[in-house]
């Protein structure tokens, strides 16, 4: 199977990550996952009273110059990651 492939099995299983998954980590799959579909950011920064957008934003921007294959390559470790640590099978 090809890295776009494998990608988009594992966007898939992270759906099933638990609602213990902390924010954080939710943030830095986010950004990976857009860094991966869209690349670079595109959009101007959220303001301070949108905070949840602005939150996203911050972790999509955290990620800007990755590649994209880069950004499928850790996303898809960081699901696994995830996975293992909440005890499912990656």
């Amino acid at each position: 199977m090809g890295l776009k492939e494998d990608f988009e099995q594992y966007a898939e299983k992270a759906k099933t990550l638990p609602d213990t998954t902390t924010n954080e980590n939710l943030l830095i799959l986010y950004g990976l996952y857009k860094q991966a579909t869209v690349g670079a950011i595109n959009t101007s920064r959220p303001g301070i009273f949108n905070m949840r957008d602005r939150a996203k934003w911050d972790a999509w921007k955290a990620v800007e110059g990755k590649s994209q294959e880069e950004a499928m390559n850790d996303y898809i470790t960081k699901v696994k990651q995830l996975l293992e640590e909440a005890g499912m099978a990656a």
